[in-house]
């Protein structure tokens, strides 16, 4: 099921597209208009050792892979750095947030690690989320969600829709308007 108004987004990329320069300058433009986005995108790749993270926050790259080791195959991602993030962007929705953004949802989060918690904690405290997830992880994601989530195209215009419709669900919902389906079911 899925809801125009939820306030769970997932971003799903083509192995060719690039979620992280669109989750970037949506996140710049927010924050330039005044919104406050917490979360971070993915720098570099995963496979070697420029796997690192932007804090949107605040701009600070953070280191997410492996000390170098020549023997290392797949995934350089460093599980103990990704968590140091984590409480980092936890201690930053400390301060309050319109927006709350995930780099990746992958095998971490679907068995309910990496950074699933950040995802519970900001729905929890009725701040929107969005995440880019892997189409070949789409599955796993409508798991993870309960189906409760709205589907974008890896395209600025698809998130800037789905912003204006939560940002004028909420301002309604100020007002006494009817819960979403969502809202209903979270």
């Amino acid at each position: 099921m899925f809801d125009a108004q939820c306030d769970l987004a997932a971003l799903v990329y083509q192995p060719h597209q690039d979620p992280d320069a669109v989750l970037r300058s949506f996140a710049a433009d927010l924050n330039a208009r005044g919104f406050r986005v917490v979360g971070m995108v993915q720098a570099g790749q995963c496979a070697d050792s420029s796997l690192s993270a932007v804090l949107l926050h605040n701009g600070e790259t953070l280191l997410l892979a492996q000390d170098f080791d020549p023997a290392a195959r797949g995934c350089r991602l460093d599980l103990a750095r990704l968590q140091n993030a984590g409480m980092r962007i936890t201690d930053a929705l400390s301060h309050g947030a319109d927006l709350v953004v995930i780099n990746r949802f992958g095998k971490r989060e679907r068995d309910g690690k990496g950074l699933s918690q950040l995802i519970k904690r900001a729905l929890n405290a009725d701040i929107p989320v969005v995440i880019a997830v892997g189409r070949d992880h789409f599955a796993d994601w409508i798991k993870f969600a309960g189906g409760m989530s709205v589907r974008l195209g890896c395209e600025r215009e698809a998130l800037e829709a789905w912003w204006r419709s939560i940002s004028t669900s909420n301002a309604r919902r100020d007002v006494g308007s009817h819960p979403t389906v969502c809202e209903i079911l979270k």
